[in-house]
């Protein structure tokens, strides 16, 4: 089992630098950066959990800036997003970008995604693209930057993304960027079991046909539809969010059916201090202890 953390990376808060250092001295295998570049102030779209949204969101730094920051100072964390709204960059500068990070950090990069669920913050960057195909625009916008990375000459002809034969360098230090995908609907879990290379869902967002809660059932989706597709699905890693307060008999469960990274989240998305972010690791890490001395 591997284990990471997501970060609410907000600048009052601890740095990126200073946690993944501290992440890897602890030996956390992941740190994720999450991503929002604004958030409307009229908030016509509601926060999916509910409740108030809490400020971390509005406060979030760049995750890119963030995961460079973080690889200057470590040597063996891999450094992700959780997630990378890739709909909301230009094609372009995102695969530059992406492929520079990996790059400079030897190959250390995990490029989560995920189409977003606020209406208006995709409406500002993208006022081409309705809502409704944010899907069928993250398929594309995958292939786009594959083709970017893996082609000397890259070429890209579609309905979203659209750019003639180009160099687009650096390379990525392995040829690609791994792309693990957040969505947890059931569209979104068809989408990751189809083209991923690895699933980044929140265990408590998973949910199956029905539209219910449904964890394992989920997982157990997932790796059906990867298989129906011509993949090995037992073979896709799955890095699981754990929302809230990690509690060993979830965590059994969630290794059972076939979860191979735990993702803690923070303390809490209220901005906390660094002190505070730092206990909680260390509270985490004890946790962690626990559950591969039974292991």
């Amino acid at each position: 089992m591997r284990f990471g953390y997501l970060t609410g990376n907000h600048i009052d808060g601890i740095r990126p630098g200073d946690l993944a250092r501290e992440l890897e001295d602890r030996n956390f295998d992941s740190v994720w950066f999450p991503e929002h570049s604004h958030i409307p102030t009229e908030q016509l779209t509601p926060y999916p959990n509910g409740g108030q949204l809490p400020g971390s969101y509005v406060h979030m730094m760049d995750p890119w800036v963030s995961v460079a920051t973080a690889a200057a100072v470590t040597s063996k964390i891999q450094l992700a997003t959780g997630v990378c709204l890739l709909l909301e960059h230009d094609v372009l500068d995102l695969a530059c970008t992406v492929a520079t990070a990996d790059a400079l950090s030897d190959g250390r990069v995990t490029m989560g995604i995920g189409v977003g669920w606020n209406k208006e913050e995709l409406e500002n960057h993208r006022p081409d693209l309705p809502f409704a195909k944010r899907y069928s625009a993250m398929r594309e916008r995958v292939q786009a930057l594959r083709v970017a990375w893996g082609n000397e000459e890259a070429e890209f002809n579609g309905v979203w993304d659209n750019y003639s034969r180009s160099w687009v360098y650096p390379k990525p230090t392995n040829g690609t960027v791994p792309i693990a995908l957040g969505n947890a609907g059931p569209l979104g879990i068809q989408h990751a079991a189809e083209y991923a290379d690895e699933w980044c869902p929140i265990d408590v967002g998973i949910m199956n046909t029905d539209g219910k809660p449904d964890v394992v059932g989920g997982i157990e989706r997932f790796t059906n539809l990867a298989d129906q597709a011509g993949r090995d699905g037992k073979a896709i890693p799955i890095s699981l969010y754990i929302w809230g307060q990690p509690k060993m008999e979830r965590l059994e469960q969630y290794a059972k059916a076939g979860v191979t990274q735990f993702v803690f989240t923070p303390v809490n998305f209220d901005l906390p201090s660094a002190d505070k972010t730092l206990t909680y690791i260390d509270q985490l890490t004890e946790v962690i202890a626990t559950f591969n001395g039974s292991h």
